[in-house]
């Protein structure tokens, strides 16, 4: 089957777009060739073509943790969002840190998501991810693993942080580092700050995730290495970032939407929906943020969608599980509140959670001639409120509950198949 997508705008242009194979065949102006007989035709006259995003940082929670998503879900909640591509961290039981596990999460994929989205594994630096001994690479990346992490746990240490990316290197796996200095803040509740001091909780220096930061930056210089940072949310880790790049250190970075949206002092309300690893921090660090994301120190936006049961963000402030949702929540808000509002336009948008993250990872997908025909079909018309109640994932812990957002795939495909569609017009 042929599918033609026509009158999309792509790059403020109308153009048509033909898919034959799984591939892109060509992207021509709007009406510049009529689509081929028996073709699929989907007219997308209003609509925005862009290649499908790519989320560089999601907990599916398969295996062993399905009470809070599994694979199916996670995927269901990725194609609506409008992601062909997730990459999934390590922190499942077992810990994917063999290829036993690996290949147990691309056989769950293929069982239930058979066209995409695609699921690209996260390989453990670790065994067990317990910071002592490197886990097997090569068997992982033969496997399926597209990067490497140690996910939520630091690597205290910097000998084997070298092993782990001078051998992951050999492998054409990428480092991915949660900074965070776990001894100065053992036990912390929120960003240590003033707000933290007047709710008599402990909190967190974000110095932390800049002296972690500055560690991999000056690793990966001095051993000519790639290195990426994740969800930077500190303004000293950008200037660190930042630094790192005027050097020529092969680093990049990532932030979320909650870090460019809101700050600690959304904990006022003690609502456990606004705790998260790493945490909010101030108006100045959401500020250094964007303009990181502007002058490029910053290359990418992933979600950190961490789901976890109702029961588990219910325990209060100190005591409710870390993390929030956010693959059917990350283009809608990022739209309305940044692109709407003038802080980046939507092609840079779209470069940061696709074209970017794609590059980085050297994954596959895009809308240029002969690229696997990974792309989404947007309606940047669409007003709704978010919903908890109405989402796919099986996690419905958001900060963003009743925000008013602009935007929403209608249409999804991977590798030429729809995975994912919302009633839009087409002539089968």
């Amino acid at each position: 089957m042929t599918l033609c997508i026509k009158n999309a705008r792509h790059l403020d242009a109308p153009v048509d777009l033909l898919v034959r194979d799984g591939k892109i065949v060509t992207m021509t102006p709007a009406g510049h060739h009529a689509a081929p007989e028996g073709s699929q035709i989907v007219d997308a006259r209003g609509l925005i073509l862009m290649p499908s995003m790519v989320d560089a940082h999601v907990h599916l929670r398969e295996p062993g943790f399905e009470y809070k998503e599994d694979i199916n879900t996670g995927l269901e909640a990725a194609a609506r969002g409008g992601f062909g591509s997730v990459m999934c961290m390590a922190n499942t039981k077992p810990v994917n840190d063999n290829a036993s596990v690996t290949r147990f999460m691309l056989d769950r994929a293929a069982q239930t998501h058979p066209h995409g989205p695609r699921l690209c594994p996260i390989a453990a630096a670790t065994v067990g991810l317990a910071g002592e001994e490197m886990a097997p690479l090569q068997e992982l990346k033969d496997a399926g693993c597209v990067a490497i992490s140690n996910d939520g746990r630091p690597m205290p240490g910097t000998e084997l942080l070298r092993r782990v990316m001078e051998y992951g290197a050999d492998l054409g796996l990428t480092f991915i580092d949660h900074c965070e200095d776990s001894t100065l803040a053992r036990g912390w509740v929120m960003n240590e700050g003033p707000l933290s001091g007047s709710l008599g909780v402990k909190g967190q220096p974000p110095v932390g995730e800049a002296v972690q930061a500055a560690r991999d930056i000056m690793l990966a210089e001095y051993l000519n290495l790639p290195v990426h940072i994740a969800h930077v949310s500190s303004a000293l880790t950008v200037d660190i970032i930042a630094w790192g790049k005027a050097r020529g250190v092969k680093v990049t970075a990532e932030t979320c939407p909650h870090y460019l949206l809101l700050t600690d002092k959304a904990l006022e309300s003690q609502d456990a929906d606004y705790r998260m690893n790493p945490p909010l921090l101030e108006e100045e660090d959401r500020l250094a943020l964007i303009e990181g994301l502007k002058d490029g120190t910053l290359d990418a936006i992933a979600t950190d969608h961490a789901p976890h049961t109702v029961a588990e963000k219910a325990r209060g402030l100190a005591g409710s599980a870390m993390g929030i949702v956010g693959l059917e929540t990350a283009f809608p808000l990022l739209y309305k509140y940044l692109v709407l509002k003038g802080v980046i336009t939507l092609e840079k948008l779209i470069a940061l959670m696709s074209a970017n993250p794609r590059r980085i990872f050297a994954l596959e997908g895009g809308v240029e001639e002969g690229d696997a025909a990974d792309f989404t079909v947007l309606d940047l018309g669409a007003e709704y409120a978010v919903d908890p109640g109405t989402f796919l994932s099986k996690g419905r812990a958001t900060p963003f509950a009743g925000w008013k957002v602009q935007g929403r795939a209608v249409l999804t495909v991977v590798g030429g198949k729809e995975v994912y569609d919302d009633n839009y017009e087409s002539n089968r």
